[in-house]
């Protein structure tokens, strides 16, 4: 294996130093420094375990590329959390090894200097529209900015509107793959036969409809990334076909029996708990753990102490802006009562509810009356509030399912301009459905209007 990697890599123009006996890298790499370091995961008298601690710890931040046989995938993947910069499976063609090396040694060439300031950046200004100051983004983005010049696969999770998307690009923004294209998929917004067709593409006459070639969005992504957002919402056939993907980097077009290469980085997001989903059997085990190699989880906004006033401010100054117009100011009362809600919606409720704050303005002053009428006179449930619900279970549930549904219908509504139509279809249900709803929830709506 080393001569023939030593074959390999010397005939691209590497230069390369062997080592058949583990217990001398650390003597060897500092005499000789290496850009780039390849290791097996199983030798005599060490394992590649402890070659890459040693290299991990070394300040010049050599990237590793962990070798190991298809039976011990996992240990690969494991070494990967553990900071190795790729792994090939044993067996590997030439290409395989090459194309790894590539990029390790472009990965290399990005110092340690610009990789520090690009982190402190992003903690600081949240670049590529992310925001925030606590603690808790500070460590996410510091996670974020230490995976993103990998090719590792990224599993995001989080409530939604917590900005799942914002992070997958500012991933892709900071990686090895910046140039090329980053294409978002909604797993959840099209049927399965639908999204499969556009995730793999299909040839001319590949089913009733299909009237010329698509290309398919993976293939699209190709030098890029693809971002599978809602991934936990997949059927388990192109569940089959995504770890097809990640595992043989190839795709087949629907209709068509010859094999196309893909190069692409792949980031999954969900916002259900997946764990509980592999448990149950909907999410295949071997998918997840291909997909969660570096796990991201996003705080929900009631989570993130201290950035509920950058976050308004900064929204604030954005519509305003956008309008030009001088941006309100927001009043004590106001910023108590932005405090006190729940923000169920997390971050894109607050956006919203800055937008519509901004549009409404007519005095220059934001009070918590305005404020409550921008969410709808919803208000965060406190303690005596909560114990004042049903002591049943299944009657408690039944009022906050109520609830919610009465909040749904209101802005859904609302967001299609009291078109039933327009939002039975955005919604998913049918008229039938929606009015339903409606006529359920009319009492309950008109208990929260003043």
């Amino acid at each position: 294996m080393l001569e023939n990697c030593e074959r390999l890599l010397t005939r691209e123009g590497y230069s390369c130093v062997t080592l058949g006996e583990p217990l001398r890298f650390r003597e060897v790499a500092r005499d000789v420094e290496p850009d780039v370091i390849i290791t097996d995961l199983r030798m005599p008298g060490a394992d590649g375990m402890t070659i890459l601690a040693a290299a991990v710890a070394d300040e010049a931040a050599r990237p590793v590329i962990v070798m190991t046989a298809y039976a011990t995938v996992a240990s690969a993947v494991t070494a990967v959390r553990e900071g190795a910069f790729d792994y090939l499976t044993k067996p590997f063609t030439a290409d395989q090894l090459l194309v790894a090396v590539e990029r390790a040694a472009r990965y290399r060439g990005l110092t340690v200097e610009n990789r520090s300031l690009r982190r402190q950046v992003a903690r600081t200004l949240g670049g590529d529209g992310i925001l925030g100051s606590s603690p808790v983004m500070a460590r996410m983005l510091e996670q974020a900015g230490k995976v993103a010049p990998t090719d590792a696969s990224v599993l995001i999770t989080g409530e939604s509107g917590t900005g799942k998307d914002l992070v997958a690009r500012f991933i892709h923004a900071h990686s090895l793959r910046s140039a090329g294209p980053f294409i978002a998929v909604d797993c959840a917004a099209m049927p399965a036969g639908l999204l499969e067709s556009e995730l793999f593409g299909h040839e001319r006459g590949a089913f009733t409809g299909a009237v010329q070639r698509t290309k398919g969005l993976l293939l699209d992504a190709n030098g890029g990334t693809v971002f599978l957002d809602e991934i936990a919402e997949l059927s388990t056939t192109l569940q089959s076909k995504l770890l097809r993907v990640l595992e043989q980097r190839q795709m087949r077009r629907l209709g068509d029996s010859r094999l196309i290469e893909l190069d692409i980085r792949v980031i999954a997001a969900t916002n259900r708990d997946i764990e509980q989903a592999v448990a149950k059997g909907d999410f295949r085990e071997d998918l997840f753990y291909r997909l969660n190699v570096v796990h991201l989880n996003l705080p929900p906004l009631r989570g993130r102490a201290g950035d509920l006033p950058l976050l308004m401010n900064a929204f604030i100054e954005e519509f305003a802006s956008a309008a030009r117009r001088r941006p309100p100011q927001v009043m004590p009362d106001a910023w108590v009562a932005l405090e006190r809600h729940g923000w169920p919606g997390n971050v894109r409720e607050l956006r919203n509810a800055a937008q519509r704050l901004v549009v409404l303005d007519d005095d220059g002053r934001i009070t918590a009356d305005d404020l409550s009428s921008a969410l709808h006179h919803t208000v965060r449930k406190r303690p005596d509030e909560v114990a004042q619900w049903p002591v049943d279970y299944a009657a408690a549930q039944h009022r906050a399912l109520r609830e919610f549904r009465a909040e749904y219908v209101t802005r859904l509504l609302e967001l299609h301009g009291g078109n039933v139509s327009r939002a039975a279809v955005a919604a998913g249900v049918s008229r039938r459905t929606l009015h339903r709803w409606m006529a359920e929830l009319a009492p309950a709506n008109e208990e929260r209007t003043p």
